[in-house]
Order: structure tokens, then C-alpha cells, then sequence
């Protein structure tokens, strides 16, 4: 049995090149878009963390961007969650399905009962209200539970957002938080 040798296939692009020209010769193309709707894309920046040294400088409480001093935060939303949840939370879209009180407590005390009531609460609702306060009574007019409890949510993986309660609930001194399920 003898074999044929294999031709190789030879394509020739010029009559494929011909007919598409062929094809397009009466295409005109469109005029720009004079409605200016078309944007470029914004550039895409990543806040810079601290180095060892400068976070170490900060004194303790001190918020340095990733706490929550007063008015110094819009809110949280963990990596690959859309930033338009912080606007929902913001406008009351969800409802808060369980409220923690946290009026009266220590810092630690504060984050050990945020901690245990988001983990017996996260399967049962999406949304919950954490009241902190809005520290008014303390030294200085710096609330410690709210900057330790929200530096806290940032941390716990179960937190997909947090935002500043609806003015209704508590506005600054409460945080409506968004739950993994």
C-alpha cells in the first residue's frame, strides 16, 4: 500500500481579501456622535495603604482613612461588590431585618456583641441595623463604637457593604449593614 503524499492545503487570502472589498465598496461610514453621549472610561486608580511605619505613628483611635470619622466616610463595599449598593442602603432599599443596640458599651464588649449577632443573624436576614451612636457623650465628641465597630465590618467576611443608616433609623449613629449570605 503506498500512501499519496498529503497535499497542504494552500489558502489564498487575495480572493477573500477581494470579496470583502467587494462587499464594502459602498459603505459609508458614520458621522460622530453629536450628542457627546460617548465617554472615555475613567481611569481606574487604587487608594495607597499605609506603610508599617506610618500606621504605627497613628495613636490609638485615631481614624486614618479606613475607620469611619464623622463625615470622613461614604461607606464600605467589599472588593467586587457594586458601589451603587451604597446608595441603595443609603436610601432605605433595605430593610433592616434585626437591630443591635450598642448604646452603654465598651469598645470590646461592642465588637465581641457585633461580632456574635452578625454570625447568628447572616443566614436569617440580608440587612441588618447596628445603632452605635454618634459618640456626643464622649471625650472629645469621638465616637470609639463607631470607629471601632465599623473598622471591625470591614474585616468580618460576612459584610458585603455598610453604609450610614436612613436619617429615619438613626442616620450617623447607625450603620445598616449588607450580609453574605
Amino acid at each position: 500500500m503506498s500512501r499519496s503524499p498529503k497535499r497542504a492545503k494552500t489558502t489564498n487570502p487575495e480572493p477573500d481579501d477581494d470579496h470583502f472589498a467587494e462587499a464594502t465598496a459602498d459603505v459609508v461610514p458614520l458621522a460622530p456622535d453629536s450628542r457627546g453621549r460617548v465617554r472615555a472610561a475613567p481611569a481606574v486608580t487604587t487608594p495607597r495603604k499605609p506603610t508599617a511605619a506610618a500606621s504605627s505613628a497613628l495613636p490609638e483611635g485615631h481614624d486614618d482613612g479606613e475607620g469611619a470619622g464623622e463625615g470622613a466616610e461614604d461607606g464600605y463595599v467589599a472588593p467586587g461588590v457594586d458601589r451603587r449598593e451604597l446608595r441603595k442602603i443609603r436610601r432605605g432599599d433595605y430593610v433592616a431585618g434585626d437591630v443591635l443596640d450598642l448604646h452603654g458599651q465598651t469598645a470590646a464588649e461592642a465588637v465581641a456583641a457585633v461580632k456574635q449577632f452578625i454570625d447568628s443573624r447572616r443566614l436569617r436576614y440580608r440587612c441588618i441595623s447596628i445603632v452605635h451612636g454618634r459618640g456626643l457623650h464622649s471625650k472629645g465628641n469621638v465616637s470609639v463604637l463607631k470607629t471601632r465597630v465599623r473598622q471591625y465590618l470591614r474585616r468580618h467576611p460576612a459584610v458585603l457593604a455598610y453604609s450610614d443608616a436612613p436619617w429615619t433609623d438613626g442616620g450617623s449613629g447607625a450603620v445598616y449593614v449588607l450580609l453574605r449570605k
